[in-house]
């Protein structure tokens, strides 16, 4: 990206924020955005593994927004994956533009299914058909709280949507950030082969 793209970025006065729930395409998300030429607000300390072979974009601080938010109003700017639940703990006096990935419920527990298979927990400790119906609920709440936010501007993508037409949903997802990504960069970010528990 150009110097003047950089700049342009820098002084965008909301810190851009990707969302969703677990295993419905944050990281795949934060990796177009950072292609495209947002800055990370990242540690990590979470390695890529098979799960999430190109990293997961995580920024342990966020796991303890009620306790400390002082770092947020300093990235503006830049990108930081935020979990759907700690959204509602981001402060308030600052600006946010969220892209909040969707995808099918089924997809994302067989997903969430298989990466507890690995670490060699119980997959089935929960009914599936409970947490579908769970996730339910808790994302028609957000989306209902989000839209709510003076302080908040909110794109809602498809997971599945942006593995089939990835530079049409980062051309979307560009506009919705207006400062300056570069948009076949995001495109070539997606990694179709990661898409492996379809619906």
């Amino acid at each position: 990206m150009p110097p003047e793209g950089r700049q342009m970025i820098e002084q965008r006065d909301f810190v851009a924020v990707v969302s969703g729930l677990p295993r419905s395409g944050t990281s795949m998300m934060m990796r177009m955005l950072v292609a495209g030429g947002l800055p990370p607000v990242v540690d990590h300390e979470r390695t890529a593994n098979d799960d999430n072979p190109h990293g997961y974009f995580e920024f342990e601080p966020v796991k303890a927004l009620k306790e400390d938010d002082s770092w947020v109003a300093k990235s503006k700017g830049q990108v930081v994956k935020v979990i759907y639940k700690l959204v509602y703990d981001l402060p308030i006096d600052v600006p946010y533009r969220i892209v909040f990935l969707q995808r099918d419920l089924g997809e994302v527990v067989a997903s969430q299914e298989k990466m507890l298979e690995r670490e060699g927990r119980d997959p089935h400790a929960v009914d599936r058909d409970l947490m579908i119906k769970l996730f339910q609920g808790e994302v028609l709440d957000f989306q209902t709280w989000a839209r709510a936010q003076r302080n908040i501007e909110i794109l809602f993508v498809d997971y599945s949507a942006i593995v089939t037409e990835p530079e049409a949903a980062a051309q979307k997802i560009a506009e919705f950030f207006d400062c300056g990504l570069d948009v076949r960069a995001m495109a070539e970010a997606v990694d179709p082969t990661l898409y492996r528990n379809r619906a």
